[in-house]
């Protein structure tokens, strides 16, 4: 009997009967591309009648050791892991081309084997000698990591299974393919084929992988999103390929935080870590001007202060531009509404601009505030004092919401020498923060003492 064909989502991984040119489950054109089982598992007849083995079971009250870390060595990127590495991990690494993925992973493979673990990177997009070219230039020749060109799934396994690694690295996984599998390299099926069998691998024999994935336009990994969740870890390596900057950022993580980023400057010698970001996101800004403003926030666990830089000016065309980079484009429409609609503060016929300098993507909603200073600064041509931070949350309503954390914010201003902040009323003080202190209960009032209109 022939085996069933199905359709699955290369956006969402929804599975379809047929083909389609719109996923209806996440609105997606195009994305839909066939789909053949991996096998067809046991028969239904056979699950009444044959019994499986009995599980173990626990209560809550059970306590068990944390597993074991092993650090890198690099900093940065043992704070993303949550504390280093852990045995039987699967680990993917996602970016866009020519970000950097390649060096991070090798820069992190040297440092493992001279911490003492047995490493194996097995390349499937370079040669050997490309790699042993990109470590002599890195200065990591001495490292004692073995290496392996190949795109045979099962090759690798057999390798791995003789071997005995304690970590390998694939890159990347969308060349891998298996050979029961009936499509071609890259396609979904062998995209979580290859994803499946090497993290059920990892589990059974103790051993942790590192999984290169590919992005695609929108930013996310290219393949099924079943990929992020069959692993432990999802780590995104995010910058401008024209900016020195990187960021490696957890969106995933079951042995640690989540959201947690580390910072890297590109050089000519690999990747180096940077542990002061803030110093580094302000350190180009000289004289301020209006627009700029800085905003007090948190990334993971770590306080990160970074530049909102504002740009307003008449259009000539009958629709507006909003254009931004490094924000989220949606927010930005909200406070431009609110602050029209709120405070009586009109940017029609004006294009507005909104930059995150040192192409640090911000996500979080405590930097409404930081934003909207932006915003009028611009507009009314007032620069904010170059001594202040502002953080806070914005409401519909025009109401500006305490956010968390203000206590890590202000101490990492003040180590920066910003002697001045503008935060939301009944924000959560810690002692000796109430100096320099200006706290707003709405959008209003903001405007008002600030920039003297509302």
């Amino acid at each position: 009997m022939a085996k069933p064909i199905t359709f699955s989502c290369t956006a969402c991984g929804a599975v379809h009967n047929k083909w389609s040119g719109r996923c209806d489950a996440c609105g997606e054109w195009n994305s839909i591309t066939e789909d053949v089982p991996i096998s067809a598992g046991p028969a239904k007849k056979s699950l009444g009648t044959k019994r499986g083995s009995r599980m173990d079971l626990s209560d809550l009250r059970t306590e068990e050791t944390p597993p074991p870390r092993t650090g890198s060595g690099i900093e940065e990127f043992d704070r993303v892991l949550g504390g280093g590495l852990v045995p039987a991990s699967a680990i993917l690494v996602g970016g866009d081309p020519g970000i950097g993925k390649s060096t991070l992973l090798l820069q992190a493979a040297a440092s493992f084997a001279r911490a003492g673990l047995k490493v194996i990177y097995v390349s499937g997009e370079e040669a050997t000698a490309q790699v042993r070219m990109r470590a002599r230039r890195l200065g990591l020749s001495d490292a004692a990591v073995q290496l392996a060109a190949e795109t045979n799934l099962r090759d690798i396994l057999t390798t791995l299974e003789a071997e005995k690694p304690d970590l390998a690295i694939i890159d990347s996984i969308q060349t891998m393919w298996a050979d029961n599998v009936e499509s071609a390299p890259g396609s979904v099926s062998q995209v979580r084929a290859a994803a499946h069998e090497l993290t059920n691998f990892a589990k059974r024999k103790n051993m942790s992988v590192m999984l290169v994935g590919h992005v695609t336009k929108e930013g996310q990994i290219a393949g099924p999103r079943v990929i992020e969740h069959m692993v432990d870890t999802v780590l995104y390596f995010e910058g401008e390929r024209g900016h020195q900057f990187r960021i490696l950022r957890a969106v995933k993580n079951r042995f640690g935080p989540a959201d947690e980023i580390g910072v890297f400057e590109m050089t000519g010698e690999g990747l180096a870590e940077v542990t002061n970001p803030s110093a580094l996101f302000l350190s180009e800004r000289d004289t301020p001007a209006p627009g700029s403003v800085v905003f007090a926030g948190i990334e993971g666990t770590r306080p990160v202060l970074v530049e909102f830089q504002a740009l307003v000016a008449p259009t000539p065309h009958s629709q507006p531009r909003r254009t931004v980079v490094g924000w989220d484009g949606g927010r930005l429409a909200m406070i431009l509404a609110v602050l029209e609609s709120r405070c009586g503060i009109p940017f029609t016929g004006l294009d507005v601009y909104l930059n995150v300098a040192g192409g640090l993507k911000v996500s979080e909603p405590a930097a409404d505030l930081a934003v909207a200073a932006a915003l009028l600064s611009a507009r009314e041509d007032v620069a904010i004092p170059p001594d202040t931070v502002v953080f806070g949350e914005i409401s519909l309503s025009g109401a500006l919401r305490p956010v968390g954390q203000t206590e890590n914010r202000l101490k990492e201003a003040r180590k920066l020498g910003f002697s001045q902040a503008i935060a939301p009323t009944r924000s959560k003080l810690g002692a000796g923060d109430g100096q320099g202190i200006r706290q707003m209960s709405d959008l209003t009032s903001f405007v008002g003492e600030i920039f003297g209109a509302g």
